[in-house]
This record gives C-alpha cells, sequence and structure tokens, in this order.
C-alpha cells in the first residue's frame, strides 16, 4: 500500500481542517518524524497554487491530472469550493477510491458533497445536519437513516465530519490508519481536545 496521504484542495478550502491530521501525520510530541508511517501531499485541480479561505495560498503537489492511483487515503478538506462546478471534477476521484476500497474521508462541505454524489448512501456518516445532506444531495441521498449526529463517524472506510469537528476527524482518520497505538491517538486527541491547563493542572 502506498503510504501517502492526499488532501484535495479546491479553492477558498478550510485550512484548519487538515491542521489535526496532517500534524499527526508528520511529528509526534518532540519532532518531526524522521521515518513517518504516512506522507501529507496535497491535490488541486491545477498545479496553480490554491487559496484557503483565510488567504494563505498552498502550492499543490498534485493536480486532478497528475495525482497517482495509488495512495493510502483521500481526504477532501471543506470549504467553499464544494459548491462550485469545479467540484464535479472531483466525483470520478471519489468514485474510483470508493470502488477500490481505499480510505475516502469528508469534512464539513466535504461531506456534504458526499451526499450531493449518492456518496454516503450505504454507509453510516454525519455532516453539516442532516437538513444540509438533504439539501444538497437532493434525490441522489438516499440515506438519511443512516445519519448520525455526531462530530465525526467512521464506517466502512468512510470518514465523515462536520466543520466543528476537526479535532474528532483527525482522531477518526488517525485510528483507521493505524498511525499509531490506539493509546497514543487517543492522547494526542485530549490533549489538543482538553487543554494543557486542564490535563495539567498546577
Amino acid at each position: 500500500m502506498c503510504n501517502k496521504i492526499l488532501y484535495i484542495l479546491l479553492p477558498d478550502y478550510a485550512a484548519h481542517e487538515a491542521v489535526y491530521l496532517s500534524e499527526a501525520i508528520a511529528s509526534d510530541e518532540f519532532a518531526l518524524k524522521k521515518n513517518p508511517k504516512y506522507v501529507n501531499k496535497a491535490v488541486a485541480p491545477t498545479l496553480e497554487p490554491v487559496k484557503s479561505i483565510g488567504g494563505f495560498s498552498t502550492m499543490p503537489d498534485y493536480s486532478f491530472d497528475t495525482m497517482p492511483d495509488d495512495y493510502a487515503a483521500l481526504v477532501l478538506i471543506g470549504g467553499f469550493g464544494w459548491s462550485t462546478p469545479l467540484a464535479d471534477n472531483v466525483v470520478p476521484i471519489v468514485r474510483k477510491a470508493i470502488e477500490k476500497g481505499k480510505i475516502v474521508s469528508a469534512i464539513c462541505n466535504g461531506a456534504s458533497f458526499m451526499a450531493k454524489h449518492g456518496f454516503l448512501n450505504s454507509v453510516k456518516h454525519t455532516g453539516n445536519g442532516l437538513e444540509q445532506l438533504r439539501l444538497w444531495g437532493g434525490e441522489k441521498y438516499t440515506n438519511p437513516d443512516g445519519y448520525v449526529h455526531a462530530q465525526a463517524i467512521s464506517d466502512k472506510n468512510i470518514v465523515t465530519a462536520n466543520g466543528s469537528a476537526t479535532l474528532e476527524f483527525a482522531k477518526e482518520l488517525l485510528l483507521l490508519l493505524e498511525n499509531d497505538t490506539p493509546e497514543r491517538i487517543e492522547m494526542y486527541y485530549q490533549f489538543n481536545k482538553q487543554g494543557f491547563c486542564n490535563l495539567f493542572p498546577e
């Protein structure tokens, strides 16, 4: 299995939604990992820099045309681009990934995009509320009973999360990827969720 984690970034992407996951992939509590189990790679529509909602520009490693066929996981980072026609170019990428049994994950509007194209119809899932999934999905979203009102959920190699669940999204993916032991992943989650002062009171 290839060890690349591919982050799909559309214009006006939500940069913060990739932070906890990418950080845990690349580093531990001491420093950057010398031999990480996985490596982070950014994928955008073209090889031109793609700008986040906050105005930062990211130089992609791959375009949709040059991205590798083999990778460990596909990560759809949320943002405003998922409601534009440009997002339609991601449909065959996700379809192929699911057909090959790859890990596919989507947060915020990325999850709504998944509903829009019927990719959540056979799995338990979450997102920015059932109402938004129904609004985006229309007739192609046929699994409202599979909706779980949770921050993030993993089912059959598909991870979904709402836009406030950046940390829970990371945790579900890290566990699915077996990036570290469950205990260390839980420690990473609790440290960032509770904060230093709560975990280590004076």
